[in-house]
């Protein structure tokens, strides 16, 4: 990755049309009716526009300067400024706008179509597994090398890490949790140095550093992947109480006689952490976290059962040009806002389909048990467990795994275990240490079917 070229100055423009005295031209330039995107619907960035064919007889550069300046009638300025002390903007083009309107309709308010989720008996099951998700893939971004099982592991069992890797992956399971705790109050400098305290706990060279601004000595860029190119270098350590304390402003409250879209504000907070990287490690972690604080406070509960991280892995390399067309571009923070929209839409999309997969996985081990003395017998997260027991045979379950996959109390999860074990069944109890394990039996499916539960 690079940093992308910045685009041309239309006042530059301007003035060599005008030194060319091609009035003609000039005139059809300034009356262009030009709209935001492209003929294709796209918010280009002049690194890509400019490779494209101008309209007409225009060059390139004509063409940007067309639509450069119609998104500049359209562009509202926030209380939020780059490092020179220029105010960001943006703007909601047609596409971003549909957006918006779908995600007011699918993440907020009363939404009954993802019954697994707003059922309160098994919505907290749901919960646990994408609040590790998000976790395990948020961290991974950052440079975490565990696997995605081992990490499941550790997180459902409880258990200390065992490595950086694997710390940073247990802070953030954590910190999920705690923004679930404060998402009804007031944004506050202190309270995003404490998700970083959370998010970087046992995992900086200097323990100290957690939950603390970056100082003047602290040299900190954002680079590439070979760590030879810097792509971005963030305002200076002696701008950051003030820039934090606008940003909390921001997050809390609305500018007079203005609008500005709860879920755009939230992105915009994302976006404004990892603009200032305010602290030496965690930023990105912490941005996606209060971005994550920012919905759920502003009513987006839907998002909570997604992993936004685990859309970006996928492609960060657009993940970071969002970040840069923004810089690169006026502060035009119309880039990162489609892009964020984009992963929040992917992410519902992927939720919805993971929720029918489950469902009809729970279904395939309910009809195995119409036959079975068992049946009518399983509460939900027993269904789920025997699911996962059916396709992993000899599979061990722990009782604090169960516990924690669930959030119900110890005791919940042992009567779950010993009701499969003891009095269905269903799983195999074996003495471990000081307490039992649960082992699926290797012939279960065959059971079922010859109905000899």
């Amino acid at each position: 990755m690079r940093v992308p070229e910045s685009p041309p100055s239309t006042d530059k423009i301007l003035k060599r049309l005008f030194e060319e005295d091609n009035k003609e031209k000039i005139v059809h330039i300034l009356s262009a009716n030009q709209g935001l995107l492209d003929n294709k619907g796209r918010y280009l960035h002049w690194t890509k526009l400019k490779h494209l064919p101008p309209p007409e007889d225009l060059s390139s550069e004509e063409y940007w300067f067309i639509v450069k300046t119609a998104r500049q009638k359209v562009l509202k300025n926030i209380p939020l400024y780059d490092k020179a002390g220029r105010p960001f903007n943006f703007c909601i083009p047609d596409s971003l706008q549909e957006d918006l309107h779908w995600l007011d309709q699918n993440a907020a308010g009363s939404i009954t179509m993802d019954q697994p989720i707003t059922n309160p008996h098994t919505r907290d099951t749901y919960l646990v597994s994408s609040l590790i998700e998000e976790s395990i893939n948020s961290s991974q971004l950052e440079g975490a090398s565990t696997t995605r099982d081992v990490a499941k592991e550790m997180l459902r069992q409880g258990r200390k890490p065992k490595d950086h890797s694997e710390q940073m992956i247990f802070n953030n399971y954590k910190a999920m949790e705690v923004i679930r705790e404060y998402k009804d109050d007031a944004l506050t400098p202190s309270l995003i140095k404490y998700f970083h305290e959370v998010i970087t706990k046992s995992t900086l060279d200097d323990p100290a550093k957690a939950g603390q601004y970056r100082d003047a000595n602290d040299k900190i860029h954002v680079v590439d992947a070979t760590e030879s190119s810097i792509l971005h270098t963030p305002p200076d350590a002696e701008q950051l109480p003030e820039r934090i304390d606008r940003i909390c402003d921001f997050a809390n409250n609305s500018l007079k006689n203005e609008f500005i879209h709860p879920a755009i504000k939230a992105i915009i907070l994302h976006f404004m952490i990892g603009y200032d990287h305010p602290f030496i490690d965690g930023n990105g972690r912490t941005a996606r976290a209060l971005f994550y604080w920012a919905m759920a406070k502003y009513g987006y509960w839907l998002i909570e059962f997604i992993s936004i991280s685990r859309i970006i892995k996928k492609a960060p390399v657009q993940y970071g040009n969002a970040y840069l067309y923004s810089e690169t571009d006026d502060g035009d923070l119309t880039y990162f806002l489609i892009h964020q929209m984009n992963v929040i839409r992917e992410g519902i999309a992927s939720l919805h389909k993971y929720l029918e997969r489950k469902a009809n996985e729970i279904e395939e081990a309910e009809k195995l048990l119409d036959k079975s003395k068992a049946r009518g017998q399983l509460n939900h997260r027993q269904l789920s467990l025997l699911k996962h027991a059916l396709k992993n045979p000899n599979a061990i379950y722990r009782i604090q795994e169960h516990q924690a996959s669930h959030a119900i109390s110890y005791q919940t999860a042992r009567t779950d275990l010993l009701k499969m074990s003891d009095q269905l069944h269903l799983l195999r109890k074996r003495k471990y240490g000081n307490s039992f394990v649960f082992v699926s039996p290797p012939d279960l499916k065959t059971r079922l079917i010859e109905n000899k539960l």
